[in-house]
């Protein structure tokens, strides 16, 4: 029976995500979708379409050395991820950088709280 890498549940076997913990298992490889692992010591993330355009966001990333989602650059175009629109590219910049965001709008509000007094 297969479990869960995070909190060793048992899972069934066509399962995305662990019910007890909630990790995404789709990267960890199970039946039905193919694992992709390293050939020698470059990780898979040094080659994959999804770390080049910066989307990817699998926890081991950039160091991963298996993946399901892999993609590799030097594919010819059908597996091509197709151009981003400005919006997309901000909203994949805006959830991988949630913190600065915060942060700067943190520093915004004490800054008008301070600009008000």
């Amino acid at each position: 029976m297969l479990s869960c890498p995070r909190c060793q549940a048992t899972l069934e076997p066509a399962a995305l995500q662990c019910p007890r913990c909630g990790l995404l298992l789709k990267a960890h490889g199970h039946p039905g979708i193919p694992l992709h692992r390293t050939e020698g010591d470059e990780p898979l993330c040094a080659t994959c379409l999804y770390d080049a355009d910066d989307t990817c966001n699998f926890p081991q990333r950039p160091h991963a050395e298996t993946c399901t989602l892999y993609r590799s650059v030097k594919a010819d175009g059908d597996l091509a991820l197709p151009s981003l629109s400005p919006g997309q590219q901000m909203s994949f910049w805006l959830r991988n950088h949630r913190g600065l965001v915060g942060l700067i709008g943190l520093l915004l509000l004490s800054l008008a709280i301070v600009l008000v007094r």
